[in-house]
């Protein structure tokens, strides 16, 4: 075994890898770029090295960075992770002329598998089946077109570099053939710079099964099982599990053997994943899709019901070692969900988002397991791959690792930044997941169901009662004796009439709603109006009583575990392991009693104020641009939602947080009373 490893990745990778390394007594050396100082991978490595700035392509996409940092920390390998150079060929070979280990397949395997054209040649010819297809280097899109009839409709257009989705579509009649071999070729180029195509048969309402298998350098091939990795989205994997629903025992065995055939066909070692498209109607028919040279994201499915390290197989097969069990030695034991967890907003599309880390906790108990890359008090940046965290889930069987993952999701809470773990939830409670009827095109059928998020009163309920809480403390005397200041205490009283504390807020960029809360935290009233039914009132008592981290809330007659941390004008909610974050789309001091009408205009991400189209006090028409904020690498432009005059909030260069008042359309004006008047 080798003395001192170098990850060339970052993120919950690298933290799993550093794992086994740990484990192993072997020194692990993280890299890291201007982006990642305080990440968790640099925190956790006995040793970390710089290697460039913030931009990939000048750090962990640096073959030259990455092995002169292995040199200057006495690596004797370098373990890829997957993503950026794990399935470079040109860095497996300049690591072997260093001198250095790559931990991973030949060079030459990687080429082959990397050229989807070349790897469906090369495993054909070794007898693994295969979908029909054309595609040849130099075809153009004249080419293609005519070759589009031996194909057949539905056809799916494919690069013949890269994965992960990127340049591929569904073509289900000639007609619309051309723009998408233009649209392919460009998303092609600008992704992996390679711009060569190939057709293939499109198989309805397939299913996506891949295998994992193991070899090394003695000759012995061997298979682990399959994954099923069928719910995804755009062609990206979201939830994967292990074993599939869909083989039986004869079919398991014969796919199996396939993906052993196509690693050998290219003289493979290592740890890799052949991937299979299965008719859902006939499962014994399976066709090669193509070979990921490297680890998959979705390992830990396949380590939780073998009982196996793959990071530690990699590691000895790369030392030289022999796999020390045979196939028949290979047991399947259970059932192994997984979820990836992304800084995106699926209400909004998917939208990628970012932030501080205010808040986290995750999950723990039988069978499951986290792979993580979150730190509290961390940022999350917007320069790589939106993943933050896995949460894997055994059971004996597929019912209990549903229901495991369920409450693991549940207990799962990230406060700053917007996350898919409401989405991962529906999703794995959608009937026909839960049943095993899976396919490719689940997820997009049902997308409106899984990501609709009613806003629940009790959301809002918790926020004021998390308002009051707050406006206690602030309004009490050091030594706790009591107010400071009678009128200034938020107990809703005054020599008139009562005056509770008002706010009109937005939860998740949902409709705006009123909420009132009076009395103590003890015993409060919480009025909520507004919202998706504007003239509707959800009315109750409620109190808050602290229980160590949480804090319990008795609300409309239910009890809720309640989380709440504020981050500037937005306070995070975490209701029952459902986060929101929610925030005020009138200012603060008009809560109490000024008001105005009229439109509010928030940033809808976190990011910055590139430039501002209007000065305050210009009158606009709706729909004008009034500001430009530069997020994700993209410019988005705010725009006027009513006629009236602007009042700006924000200036060039500012940064704005998700849901932040950037500016007001003023409509009207008015004195709502105010606690003076009323003194």
């Amino acid at each position: 075994m080798f003395d001192s490893v170098l990850i060339a990745n970052r993120g919950e990778i690298a933290v799993r890898i550093i794992r086994t390394l740990r484990r192993l007594g072997v020194r692990s050396v993280a890299v890291f770029s201007d982006a990642d100082a305080g990440a968790r991978h640099v925190v956790e490595a006995d040793a970390a090295l710089r290697i460039g700035p913030a931009p990939a392509r000048n750090s962990y996409l640096s073959v030259e960075r990455l092995l002169e940092a292995a040199s200057a920390s006495g690596a004797q390998a370098i373990h890829p992770g997957y993503g950026f150079l794990a399935e470079n060929a040109r860095f497996a070979a300049a690591c072997a002329e260093a001198g250095i280990v790559f931990v991973g397949p030949p060079p030459g395997a990687i080429e082959v598998m990397g050229d989807k054209i070349r790897a469906k040649r090369t495993v054909s010819v070794a007898g693994v089946p295969v979908v029909t297809g054309v595609g040849e280097p130099g075809m153009s899109d004249r080419d293609l077109i005519a070759a589009a009839d031996r194909v057949g409709f539905p056809l799916l257009v494919k690069p013949s570099a890269g994965g992960g989705g990127k340049g591929m579509h569904v073509v289900v009649s000639p007609g619309g053939l051309e723009e998408a071999i233009g649209r392919a070729r460009r998303e092609a180029s600008s992704a992996f710079g390679d711009d060569t195509l190939l057709l293939e048969r499109y198989l309805t309402d397939p299913r996506h099964i891949e295998v994992q298998v193991l070899a090394d350098s003695t000759g012995t091939t061997l298979h682990l099982g399959e994954r099923e990795c069928s719910l995804q989205r755009r062609h990206q994997k979201i939830v994967e599990e292990a074993p599939s629903t869909l083989l039986d025992e004869r079919t398991r065995r014969s796919i199996g053997a396939s993906a052993c055939q196509a690693a050998k066909a290219v003289g493979y070692t290592g740890a890799g994943t052949v991937e299979f498209i299965v008719s859902s109607e006939g499962p014994d028919a399976f066709y090669f899709m193509e070979m990921n040279t490297r680890l998959q994201v979705e390992h830990p499915v396949t380590e939780a019901v073998t009982g196996l390290d793959l990071v530690e197989q990699q590691l000895r097969v790369a030392a030289g070692e022999a796999l020390g069990f045979s196939q028949s030695e290979v047991r399947i034991d259970g059932h192994a969900i997984e979820a990836r967890l992304y800084a995106e907003d699926p209400a909004r599309g998917f939208l990628p988002t970012g932030g501080k880390t205010l808040l986290v906790r995750e999950p723990q108990g039988d069978g499951i397991r986290v792979d993580s890359s979150l730190l509290e008090g961390g940022e999350v940046g917007t320069a790589y791959d939106p993943m933050l965290a896995k949460v894997i889930a055994w059971g004996p069987d597929r019912a209990t690792a549903l229901a495991r993952l369920d409450r693991a999701l549940a207990a799962t809470t990230i406060l700053g930044v917007t996350t898919n773990v409401a989405f991962l939830r529906s999703l794995c409670k959608h009937p026909d997941v839960r049943s095993g009827q899976l396919d490719t095109g689940l997820i997009e059928r049902n997308l409106g169901d899984l990501t609709r998020r009613e806003v629940p009163a009790e959301v809002i309920g918790a926020y004021g009662l998390l308002r009051l809480e707050a406006a206690w403390t602030a309004s009490t005397s050091p030594s706790g004796a009591g107010p400071l200041d009678l009128w200034k205490a938020p107990t809703g009283w005054r020599h008139v009439h009562p005056r509770p504390l008002r706010y009109t807020v937005s939860a998740g960029g949902a409709p705006p709603v009123t909420v009132e809360v009076s009395g103590t935290v003890h015993s409060a009233r919480v009025k909520v109006t507004g919202g998706s039914a504007p003239n509707e009132t959800w009315e109750s008592h409620a109190r808050l009583v602290n229980a160590g981290t949480y804090q319990v809330m008795e609300l409309g007659g239910s009890t809720f575990h309640v989380l709440g941390v504020r981050d500037g004008s937005t306070w995070w909610v975490d209701l029952d392991g459902e986060a929101w974050p929610v925030y005020a789309v009138l200012p603060e001091e008009r809560a109490s009693g000024h008001s105005a009408g009229g439109h509010d205009i928030l940033s809808p991400m976190p990011g910055t104020v590139l430039s501002v189209k209007v000065r305050s006090g210009d009158t606009v028409t709706a729909g004008d641009a009034v500001v430009v904020v530069e997020a994700m690498k993209m410019e988005h432009t705010l725009t006027a939602g009513a006629d009236g005059i602007i009042e700006l909030h924000v200036a060039v260069g500012d940064k704005v947080s998700l849901g932040q008042l950037v500016a007001r359309t003023v409509t009207d004006m008015f004195d709502g009373g105010n606690d003076e008047a009323e003194r």
